[in-house]
């Protein structure tokens, strides 16, 4: 085996995927060109915008990738070549991508409405604010993870005190980024400029702002990086998602689309050898590959947030039905491809050769294969380097946009009533966006002191098991609204299996630890949230199953009518 057979393998599968059983469900469920989307019959300018096909896949793109599906495979690798292959190829196509456009779908046909209010609307309001109270605990996860991902590769200093060069270029160009997004986001929603103009100025912009990165390093320490990615998260929580959301994730997807690219004409062109082992076992290290490759795997394959990105932003922006299909099975598709090619990366280096060249986390690893490659045409190995390393920061720094924003509405949600009148001084607290912004991001800057290496396990976990509840929650749907959901089963039923297991496995441990040698504080946390995720879970699960199993209609009808107004020969 070698780089260019499995890039071709990955081409072949994932492409067929798209093109045979993505379109099969698009024509099984029912799309409808000619209906009105949320995104204008609900549109209040905040989250609520109507967006070009282009831009709502930019922004799904960016959102649901993060560092997932480079950091998972690349820690999967102990494992061997084969089945981290496999798990992607057959979880992109099969589970992944069919819960990302279910999870839309769903969305779309429900006034743009989130999973937790499907689940209201369909298992009952108990589920939906278990629900809520697991995605609100799901994001300070991610959040944790992810910011300390950025702050990690934008740390200007090693760990002997020297300046870390590519990291400050990184660092410099990510921050003009974010001012160059909010002056795109103005010339996109006032100038109603031609697509390919604004292509052109996105495109200016990019390179303008590589090249000022380039000459102008950034150095501070990763607790100072800390604390401004928590600022900035805190504005892009609160901020309408034209103003930063859109332009930002616009302006990234080229830069992502640069580095796929980048590192397929490397692989093709370097054919690098695969040098892990295709298979190294059941157990490796301690670790079972049942469920630990299916959680650390968690965004390559399947990934629960995803569907609260589909659900939650990327639905109130879609301008046309028949979108959905790129916007949602498409961006999971290459978000496989990017999972393969972190393979790739990681099987390039011979055993301790990454080690030894300085390439310790993750997102190095991918980057200095990616660099490996290209060098062999021509470029520059530190340009390359840091080129990649800013994609790999632009992708978890627009999770983070996308998940802060979440964790937001979901803690709202959880707490909002019928009536404004009857909102008391605490729900009216609980509810304000700044304060829910601000407790949601103080928990999850607890957790990221920590550092990602201890959250990972739990959020792959915790990622998983969310998408349980999705496909629970969209198969009821599919169900109560005549649409065949049978597809969403082994999905589901297999995600459950692994994510109880793992999240069981992980209290297990954490409890032997505290009677014997004791916790530290992010240790307890990590604990205590694994035992809410798991009961939170384990609820919703088992009430969206017997919501599955039963026949009769119950108080989802008046959406089933609507639904079925707006498109009636699918109801």
């Amino acid at each position: 085996m070698n780089g260019i057979l499995m890039m071709i393998i990955a081409i072949v599968v994932l492409g067929g995927g798209y093109l045979v059983y993505g379109r099969w469900l698009a024509k099984t469920w029912g799309i409808d060109p000619k209906a009105p989307t949320p995104a204008y019959t609900q549109e209040d300018g905040v989250d609520y915008v109507p967006a070009d096909t282009n831009v709502v896949f930019g922004h799904q793109f960016a959102s649901i990738a993060g560092a997932g599906p480079i950091n998972g495979p690349i820690q999967a690798a102990m494992f061997g070549w084969v089945p981290v292959l496999l798990w992607i190829l057959i979880g992109g196509v099969f589970f992944g991508a069919v819960q990302d456009f279910a999870s839309m779908y769903a969305s779309v046909k429900s006034k743009g409405k989130g999973i937790g209010t499907i689940i209201e609307t369909y298992i009952g309001k108990t589920g939906k604010k278990l629900f809520l109270l697991f995605c609100w605990l799901f994001c300070i996860l991610v959040v944790a993870a992810f910011a300390d991902v950025v702050a990690g590769t934008f740390n200007g200093y090693g760990a002997d005190g020297a300046t870390i060069e590519a990291n400050g270029a990184v660092a410099t160009t990510s921050m003009l980024f974010i001012l160059e997004a909010v002056a795109l986001g103005m010339i996109l929603r006032y100038c109603k400029l031609n697509k390919w103009v604004n292509t052109a100025i996105a495109i200016a912009m990019l390179v303008a702002a590589v090249a000022i990165g380039m000459k102008f390093p950034m150095y501070l320490t990763q607790t100072t990086w800390h604390l401004i990615v928590f600022a900035y998260v805190f504005i892009a929580c609160v901020v309408p998602v034209w103003a930063l959301l859109q332009p930002r994730d616009y302006l990234n997807s080229y830069l992502l689309i640069f580095m796929i690219v980048a590192a397929i004409v490397g692989v093709f062109v370097s054919n690098p050898a695969v040098n892990l082992s295709a298979f190294a076992g059941f157990s490796v290290n301690g670790q079972m590959l049942f469920p630990i490759l299916f959680v650390t795997i968690a965004c390559g394959a399947v990934s629960g947030f995803h569907s609260l990105v589909s659900s939650g932003t990327a639905s109130k922006q879609i301008k046309n039905e028949k979108d959905m299909l790129p916007v949602s099975y498409g961006a999971m598709i290459m978000e496989s491809m990017l999972a393969v090619i972190a393979l790739i990366c990681v099987a390039s280096f011979a055993d301790g050769e990454a080690a030894s060249a300085g390439l310790v986390t993750q997102p190095q690893i991918f980057a200095g294969a990616i660099a490996n490659f290209l060098v062999s045409i021509g470029l520059p190995w530190n340009l390359t380097f840091t080129l990649i390393n800013l994609a790999v920061s632009a992708f978890a720094l627009t999770s983070l946009d996308s998940v802060a924003r979440i964790g937001r509405l979901s803690f709202q949600e959880l707490f909002e009533t019928e009536e404004e009148k009857e909102k008391s001084p605490v729900v009216k607290l609980l509810t304000n966006t700044y304060f829910s912004t601000a407790l949601t991001l103080f928990l999850a800057f607890l957790l990221a002191r920590i550092g990602y290496a201890e959250i990972w396990p739990l959020f792959g976990s915790a990622n998983q098991l969310l998408s349980v509840l999705a496909l629970v929650a969209c198969a009821v749907f599919l169900k109560k609204t005549k649409r065949k959901s049978k597809m969403l089963y082994i999905p589901m039923f297999f995600m459950m299996a692994v994510t109880f297991t793992a999240l069981s496995m992980t209290i297990y441990s954490l409890s032997s630890q505290l009677f014997t040698t004791g916790l530290s504080t992010g240790m307890s946390l990590q604990l205590l949230f694994a035992v809410l995720l798991l009961a939170l879970g384990l609820v919703v699960a088992v009430q969206g199953v017997q919501a599955l199993r039963g026949k009769d209609m119950d108080s989802g009808d008046s959406l089933i009518v609507e639904d079925a107004k707006l498109n009636p020969e699918e109801a």
